[in-house]
């Protein structure tokens, strides 16, 4: 049995290195990904702006901020971790300022105002538009919110959204999903060197109860027990019925 249990416990032992190993390795590619990463945010140099009291600021004005980080929280239900944002590092380099940018790109579309020039009247659904120039504000409508056969809301709409905006969301999407994946990317690494620790601990603990000397157990008061029954007891049973 001992012997058993002492096997067991070096398998233990076998397997919780392997997840030890693996924990590590992952760990390693991880911090891997986080210098691409960060390579890749420096590279492109953008940052986020802080008042000299740390808080978020856009077009000078706090209240800019506060409105992008609402379409953030509130409209796109983003769960932001306020940990990412540092006035002393206010390059976007983590999941939530990535998050924050494309908000802020969003929310400057989604209330601008885009000047349409008609150079001859149209005629659409039975209104007549005359030739001129028309203020045409996007009133919080995506890409898909305007009529793209309208005269006014389908040039207003290549112009608000246009490829450059798409370009940039999709871009800092990209950020956003990288920095997310590399988060658990550390979960996994450390919960694989997690069990890892304890599947050693188990198995050294095993081992260690199994190397005691001989098959007894030793009493509290010093004597020693042996853990199965003597052979000579059992003889002495057999005599007394025989006898009886």
């Amino acid at each position: 049995m001992k012997k058993r249990l002492a096997f067991l416990g070096y398998a233990l032992l076998v397997v919780g290195l392997a997840f030890a190993v693996t924990g590590g390795i992952a760990y390693t590619r991880v911090q891997d990904g986080y210098d691409s990463l960060q390579a890749f945010s420096e590279a492109q140099n953008v940052t986020l702006s802080y008042n000299d009291d740390g808080q978020l600021i856009d077009r000078g004005t706090t209240e800019e901020a506060e409105a992008i980080m609402a379409l953030l929280t509130d409209d796109w239900q983003y769960p932001v971790d306020n940990a990412d944002f540092d006035p002393n590092d206010p390059l976007v380099d983590t999941a939530s300022e990535y998050m924050f940018q494309m908000a802020t790109i969003s929310y400057h579309v989604l209330h601008g105002t885009q000047e349409v020039t008609l150079d001859a009247d149209v005629e659409y659904n039975g209104e007549v538009f005359a030739a001129g120039t028309y203020d045409v504000p996007v009133d919080g409508r995506y890409w898909t919110g305007f009529d793209r056969q309208h005269p006014l809301e389908g040039p207003a709409r290549e112009q608000a959204w246009t490829g450059t905006v798409h370009g940039l969301v999709g871009e800092l999407g990209v950020g956003t999903v990288t920095a997310s994946t590399l988060q658990m990317g550390v979960a996994l690494s450390a919960l694989f060197g997690g069990l890892g620790l304890v599947f050693m601990l188990t198995g050294a603990g095993l081992v260690w109860a199994m190397r005691a000397k001989g098959d007894e157990i030793e009493s509290e008061d010093g004597m020693e027990i042996p853990d199965t029954v003597p052979e000579t007891f059992l003889d002495e049973k057999k005599e007394e019925a025989t006898v009886g």
